[in-house]
């Protein structure tokens, strides 16, 4: 069945049962915001053909990815999620089925973080795209441009690894010998990335002071040269220490898997500047983080490998333009 022989009432009301009772229905949704904090909005966009295709992403898998990329941007900023609207663009012979798979992926990721679906939009469109905006609130927020010359560099989890499965859904037989669940894993790191709001709570624990960060969506490597750059500081990288997922060297030679987990983007973790004695008690609360560097006085972004210094540029990162 097609989303045009449901119709456009009709099919509002089969999305508002992905959202809580009596908040979807009227012109708005009203969000309380708790005492002496602050409202943080951010959005991001998903256009098939550009962010996901039916090759590699099911309609399930395309809501979750969604919703997980404007959650990560909220944990980035160090802030709880109270809240998404969805901004749905379809052509109207999209399949029925289709959009419950695309609801049901939201939902389930929303789920673990207890955060609700308030409304959004619907419109006829020549190709499908959907825009979430996330709502969250913070006391005292992670910016990008407060990172200071000798701030340890902390990342959590690994790179590369969404990149890795990317390739296996696009080039499968390439790598037929691969280990099992280093090709399960990989994935389920592209399809079914996983916001890092778990940092949140230890964050606010610690009571750190200043904290520079932003998640690295659009890659480790992209990452760090904008904090650099908009805290005026060098980053200085250590080679040895990039977070390499595990089984990666098994797939690719060295070199690729080093751009794989410098540019390969959406692995969706978070990219922290603070104080070394602050990083090490954050390391010591959490496991899975990384020390991969310092910043120092200067500009720009160096790369110490084992026998050369290599230099970042921004340009090697996804640009949609």
């Amino acid at each position: 069945m097609q989303i045009s022989e449901l119709g456009e009432r009709e099919l509002l009301k089969r999305l508002q049962q992905f959202g809580p009772p009596g908040i979807i229905g009227d012109d708005g949704a009203v969000l309380a915001v708790p005492p002496s904090q602050s409202l943080v909005v951010t959005t991001d966009t998903l256009v098939n053909g550009v962010h996901f295709s039916p090759q590699t992403t099911s309609a399930e898998d395309v809501g979750w990815r969604a919703v997980a990329a404007n959650l990560s941007d909220l944990a980035a900023m160090g802030a709880s999620p109270l809240g998404i609207t969805v901004a749905l663009a379809l052509p109207p012979e999209t399949e029925l089925a289709w959009l419950d798979g695309l609801y049901q992926g939201i939902a389930a990721c929303l789920n673990p973080f207890a955060t609700p679906l308030v409304g959004g939009d619907l419109c006829r469109a020549s190709e499908i795209s959907l825009s979430i905006t996330a709502f969250g609130c913070v006391t005292s927020g992670i910016y990008r441009r407060q990172a200071r010359v000798g701030d340890a560099i902390v990342v959590s989890g690994v790179h590369g690894a969404s990149r890795a499965g990317l390739e296996l859904l696009l080039n499968d037989q390439q790598w037929h010998d691969l280990d099992p669940q280093i090709r399960e894993n990989f994935i389920s790191a592209h399809q079914r990335p996983r916001p890092r709001l778990d940092l949140l709570e230890p964050l606010q624990r610690l009571k750190i002071e200043r904290i520079a960060g932003m998640d690295s969506s659009d890659g480790l490597g992209d990452a760090v040269i904008q904090l650099a750059h908009e805290s005026g500081v060098k980053a200085k990288l250590w080679g040895d220490r990039l977070p390499s997922p595990p089984g990666l060297s098994a797939m690719v030679p060295p070199e690729l898997a080093q751009d794989w987990v410098l540019w390969g983007g959406e692995d969706f973790e978070l990219v922290l500047c603070l104080a070394p004695e602050d990083a090490q008690r954050l390391l010591e609360e959490v496991s899975g983080l990384s020390i991969i560097g310092e910043m120092v006085a200067g500009v720009g972004v160096e790369l110490q490998l084992r026998d050369r210094i290599e230099i970042l540029a921004i340009q090697s990162g996804f640009r949609h333009f």
